[in-house]
C-alpha cells in the first residue's frame, strides 16, 4: 500500500509548474490533485511512513493516518480538484503555484504526526496565503502586511505552546494540550488562525482583497486547519464552548450589516467557524463528529458561495450588493448554485448544512446547554437572513444598465460540481457518516427537527414579507476589531511624534545637565560642596540686606571656581572625601 505523504504530491507539482508552456500549466495543476485525492482514496488507518531524525530526542513524522485526518485530507483534497478547475482563468504563474502550496501546506497539517512538523506546514500555509491575498485586487497589499503581522504573532504564541507542551509532556507528538500554560497558549496561537474573536481582525479584509480564486482557496484551508488542530489539541475545553457561541452571533451581526459581498460571506465564515470551536469545545463523541462534519461540509458550501460572487465579479467588476441587481435572468445557472449554497449554509432540510448544524445542536441539546443551543439556532435564522439579502440583491431585484451572462464553463462545471456535493451529502449523509472519526447514533432526520427549521424558516420569511416596505439599507456598521487596531497604531504614532518626543527631549537636556553638572562638581568636590551650601543659604535667607551680601558672597565664588582650592588645606579635602565613602557605606549597609 501507498505510504506517500500526500504534500509531497503538491509540492512537486509546484515546482514542476515553472517549466511547463503555459497552455498545459492548467491541466498539470489538475492531474496534480487528481493524483492526491487518488493517493488519500488508497491510505489506510495506522499508516506511518519512517520518521525523520531532526535532532536528539526530535523526530518528524510526516504521515500519520487515522479517523479524523482521513476526513479532512479527503475534504481537502476533493475540494482542491474542484478549486483548480474554477481557476482556469487565473495564469497568473505565481498564482498557480501559491495554490498549490496552499494545499500542500493543508495536507501537511492534517497528516502530520508531530508538533515541529505541523510548526513547518503552519508558516507555509501562512506564506501562501499572504501570496493569495496579493495577487488581488486594490488595497491587497496593505490587507496582506496586517495579515503577516497577525500571523507571525499567532506563529510566535504557537511555537511557546509547543515548546511548553514539550516541557510538560516530554513529547512533541500531537496529542491532547498539557493543561494551564500550555493550553492557553494553543487556544491563542491556533485562534489566529481560525479567527476567534478577538483575534478574527484579519479574515473579512484579507478574503475580500484577495483574488477571486484566492478567496475560494483562503476559506477552505486557513480556518478549517485551525479547527482540525483545536479538535486534536483542545476537545472538551470549556472555553473554546463559549468562544465559538461568541464567533456564531458576532460574525453573523456583522455580516447582515455588509454591502460588499465577499466581506458578507467573510464574516459568515467567522459565524460557521463558530459553531465547530463550539462543538470541539462541548468534546462529547457526537459534537466532535458534528464538529468534523460541519467543516466538510462547510468546505463545500462556503467556496461555491465564493465561486458564485467570484464568478459575479469577474462578468460585472462589480463587488457591492448595492450595485448588482437583475442578474437572476442573465446568470441562471449561477443563481440556482447560489439558492443550493444559501440553503446550505442557512441549514435547511435537505442540505448538507442541516445535517453537521443538527448534530452540533443535538450535542448542545444532550449535554443539557440550553443557551448555547438556542444561540446556535438564532445563528441559523441569521444566516438564512443573510442570504435573503445576498440574492435578492445581486440576482433578484431590478437594475437596468447590467447585462451578462453566466462564466465561462470550467466556472460552472466547478459550481455545478460542488453544488450537487451538497445535496447529496444532504440526502444521503450516510456517505459521510462513514468516514467520521466515531459511530454515528444520532437520528438527524427525526419528524420534529425537520418541522421545527421548517416552521421558523417560514416564519422569518413570512415576517419578511410582512415588514418588507420597512426594511432599510443599514447606513451606519460599528467598527469591528481591525478599525480598533488602526485607531490604537494611529494613537501609538501620535503620541510618539507629539508627546514622547518633547519627552524625550526633555530627558536627554535633564541628563546633559547632569552630566554637565557632575563634570564641574569633580573638578573640585570641596569648592562645589561649599558653592552648593551657600546657595542652599542664600535661599533660606528672608533678610533682604543679609539676602543681598550672600548672593554677593555666591557669586563671586562662583566666579573664582574652581581655581579656589588652594585655599582649602589638602587635610581638609581628605576628610571631605573620607566622610562622603563613609557616608555612601553607611547608605549600602543599612538601606540597599
Amino acid at each position: 500500500m501507498i505510504a506517500l505523504p500526500p504534500f509531497l504530491i503538491y509540492i512537486i507539482g509546484a515546482a514542476l509548474l515553472p517549466l511547463l508552456p503555459k497552455r498545459v500549466r492548467h491541466e498539470w495543476m489538475l492531474l496534480v490533485a487528481i493524483a492526491g485525492l487518488a493517493a488519500i482514496s488508497l491510505q489506510e488507518y495506522g499508516m506511518e511512513v519512517p520518521v525523520l531524525q531532526l535532532l536528539p530526542g526530535m523526530e518528524l513524522s510526516l504521515l500519520s493516518v487515522d479517523g479524523l485526518s482521513r476526513v479532512v485530507g479527503y475534504i481537502f483534497a476533493g475540494i482542491s480538484v474542484l478549486a483548480i478547475i474554477y481557476s482556469s482563468q487565473e495564469e497568473r504563474i505565481s498564482h498557480q503555484m501559491a495554490l498549490l502550496v496552499q494545499i500542500a501546506s493543508g495536507m501537511g497539517i492534517v497528516y502530520a504526526g508531530d508538533f515541529i512538523t505541523l510548526f513547518i506546514f503552519w508558516e507555509l500555509l501562512a506564506l501562501s496565503s499572504l501570496a493569495l491575498i496579493w495577487h488581488g485586487y486594490e488595497g491587497s497589499q496593505g490587507a496582506g502586511y496586517r495579515y503577516a503581522l497577525m500571523h507571525i504573532l499567532g506563529g510566535v504564541f504557537l511555537l511557546a505552546a509547543i515548546a511548553v507542551q514539550f516541557a510538560e509532556t516530554g513529547s512533541l507528538q500531537i496529542g491532547p494540550a498539557a493543561p494551564g500554560t500550555a493550553a492557553l497558549l494553543f487556544i491563542i496561537g491556533i485562534g489566529m488562525n481560525a479567527a476567534i474573536i478577538p483575534l478574527h481582525a484579519w479574515l473579512p479584509e484579507s478574503y475580500s482583497k484577495a483574488s477571486i480564486v484566492g478567496s475560494v482557496i483562503l476559506c477552505i484551508f486557513t480556518t478549517k486547519a485551525a479547527v482540525y488542530l483545536l479538535a486534536r489539541t483542545l476537545p472538551g475545553s470549556e472555553a473554546l464552548m463559549y468562544l465559538g457561541a461568541i464567533m456564531v452571533v458576532y460574525g453573523l451581526v456583522f455580516a447582515i450589516l455588509q454591502d460588499d459581498m465577499r466581506m458578507l460571506l467573510s464574516y459568515h465564515v467567522i459565524s460557521q467557524v463558530g459553531y465547530m470551536v463550539a462543538a470541539v469545545g462541548i468534546g462529547t463523541t457526537l459534537a466532535l463528529n458534528g464538529g468534523i462534519a460541519h467543516l466538510f461540509n462547510h468546505i463545500l458550501y462556503k467556496a461555491l458561495l465564493f465561486m458564485v460572487v467570484g464568478a459575479i465579479i469577474y462578468q460585472t467588476g462589480r463587488h457591492r450588493l448595492s450595485e448588482l441587481g437583475g442578474l437572476g435572468k442573465y446568470m441562471p445557472i449561477t443563481f440556482y448554485v447560489s439558492l443550493i449554497a444559501s440553503a446550505a449554509i442557512a441549514g435547511v432540510p435537505g442540505f448538507n448544512g442541516y445535517v453537521s448544524k443538527e448534530m452540533i445542536v443535538g450535542a448542545a441539546a444532550e449535554s443539557g446547554l440550553l443557551t448555547l443551543e438556542l444561540l446556535l439556532l438564532i445563528g441559523s435564522i441569521g444566516t438564512f437572513l443573510s442570504f435573503v439579502k445576498l440574492n435578492y440583491s445581486a440576482f433578484i431585484k431590478e437594475k437596468l444598465d447590467l447585462v451578462t451572462s453566466d462564466p465561462p464553463v470550467p466556472m460552472l462545471i466547478a459550481m455545478v460540481m460542488t453544488a450537487s456535493a451538497c445535496i447529496i451529502y444532504g440526502v444521503y449523509p450516510w456517505i459521510l457518516f462513514s468516514i467520521l472519526p466515531y459511530p454515528v447514533t444520532h437520528d438527524i432526520f427525526s419528524i420534529s427537527h425537520i418541522l421545527e427549521m421548517i416552521i421558523i424558516f417560514a416564519a422569518v420569511l413570512l415576517n419578511l414579507w410582512v415588514v418588507r416596505s420597512m426594511i432599510q439599507k443599514p447606513t451606519y456598521i460599528p467598527p469591528d476589531m481591525m478599525d480598533l487596531y488602526r485607531a490604537g497604531g494611529r494613537a501609538v504614532l501620535s503620541f510618539s511624534h507629539t508627546t514622547l518626543h518633547p519627552i524625550s527631549g526633555r530627558i536627554s537636556n535633564s541628563l546633559d545637565r547632569c552630566v554637565k553638572g557632575g563634570s564641574w562638581f569633580t573638578k573640585n568636590p570641596l569648592m562645589a560642596a561649599y558653592i552648593l551650601s551657600h546657595a542652599v543659604m542664600v535661599f533660606l535667607s528672608f533678610n533682604p540686606a543679609s539676602r543681598r551680601e550672600k548672593e554677593i558672597r555666591l557669586s563671586t565664588l562662583i566666579n573664582m571656581y574652581p581655581y579656589a582650592a588652594r585655599q582649602y588645606s589638602n587635610a581638609a579635602y581628605g576628610i571631605f572625601l573620607a566622610s562622603a565613602i563613609a557616608f555612601a557605606y553607611f547608605i549600602m549597609v543599612f538601606f540597599i
